[in-house]
């Protein structure tokens, strides 16, 4: 790091340890679940560490890595998350600089329920008024990708590329079956504000029965609809 860095690494730092607490109480980071990253630069980013409670996280357990590799910039006592590489993803193919996964119980509780195994699904909301706090184009709609849990997070990471690339204004979130849910957006406080929308949105669902039967495994459409 050089420049500005240093310090923007000591104020971020401090950052992500407190939006760490404060959704630790919350009950969507429990134990070591979970990972926070911002954009320091083109080039850098930084993420919280490996293996570190996220309700006692301290400014000092966080790691710069690369931002198009999740390398870490260079070798330390801490290692970035192990879910480094999604960020990455997200970075590479958004103007984020800012991105949370967590494990929200109602949004990992839809992913579950509309997830698959082996390939990607989208969960369909439409009409619900807290659509308009994901910053859409269309606010009346969403198209949410839910991908596959692969045990190689990098293969992971690479759908979540693909699928972004390819996709013109995705909504600034994702699913991951059986895992939890992504969202990201200019800095920290606008992240969290769209995962506690994506969060009372997967509540709702829940609550009024919103979400379609499961899909047979042999289905040929990936494709679920929510509607209120």
């Amino acid at each position: 790091m050089t420049g500005a860095e240093p310090r923007a690494h000591d104020d971020q730092g401090a950052e992500l340890a407190r939006f760490s607490r404060q959704l630790y109480e919350r009950g969507w980071m429990p134990g070591t679940a979970g990972n926070l990253s911002v954009r320091l630069s083109d080039t850098t980013a930084l993420i919280t560490a490996s293996g570190r409670a996220k309700g006692e996280l301290i400014g000092r357990e966080v790691v710069a890595v690369h931002a198009d590799s999740g390398v870490e910039v260079a070798p330390g006592p801490l290692r970035a998350s192990a879910e480094t590489t999604i960020h990455c993803a997200v970075y590479g193919a958004t103007e984020a600089r800012a991105v949370i996964h967590v494990h929200a119980p109602y949004a990992t509780a839809v992913a579950t329920r509309v997830g698959h195994p082996a390939r990607r699904r989208t969960l369909r909301v439409e009409r619900l008024e807290l659509l308009k706090g994901l910053g859409l184009a269309d606010p009346t709609s969403a198209a949410l990708p839910v991908f596959p849990n692969w045990p190689d997070v990098p293969r992971i990471a690479a759908d979540v590329a693909g699928h972004l690339a390819a996709t013109p204004d995705p909504p600034p979130a994702l699913l991951i079956t059986d895992h939890g849910v992504t969202t990201w957006g200019r800095d920290l406080a606008q992240a969290r504000d769209r995962l506690e929308c994506l969060e009372a949105i997967c509540q709702l669902l829940l609550l009024t029965g919103g979400l379609p039967p499961n899909t047979p495994d042999d289905a040929h459409d990936d494709t679920t609809d929510a509607e209120r």
